[in-house]
């Protein structure tokens, strides 16, 4: 299981890191990712993983400014949002997997969060 935290309201230009602890087994994960989802638009992917390395990925729109990492030893994953910008404005989901990074929105990732909302306001 997944549950997710850290989420408010903040100004443009602020930072802001969001988390995600993980149960279960954990030890047999392969990647852990966030994704995004503003009103009114689909899901997207923002940053990903691997559970057992530093091998990470982002989205061009976020790239340079939010840093993914995780603690193995507390089995939790964060997500550090730095320059803030009213378009980041969405429900964060964390996704993990036992055999891929999460990457793409039309796969089928074997985890899911229930998702904490981030308002960056103007």
């Amino acid at each position: 299981q997944l549950q997710a935290s850290g989420g408010g309201l903040v100004q443009a230009g602020d930072s802001l890191r969001i988390s995600c602890a993980a149960s279960g087994r954990t030890f047999s994960l392969s990647g852990v990712g966030w994704f995004r989802q503003a009103p009114g638009k689909e899901r997207e992917f923002v940053a990903g993983s691997r559970w057992w390395s530093d091998t990470t990925y982002y989205a061009d729109s976020v790239k340079g400014r939010f840093s993914i990492s995780r603690d193995n030893a507390k089995n939790t994953v964060y997500l550090q949002m730095n320059s803030l910008k009213p378009e980041d404005t969405a429900v964060y989901y964390c996704v993990a997997d036992f055999t891929k990074v999460p990457l793409g929105t039309t796969e089928h990732y074997d985890y899911w969060g229930q998702g904490t909302e981030v308002t960056v306001s103007s």
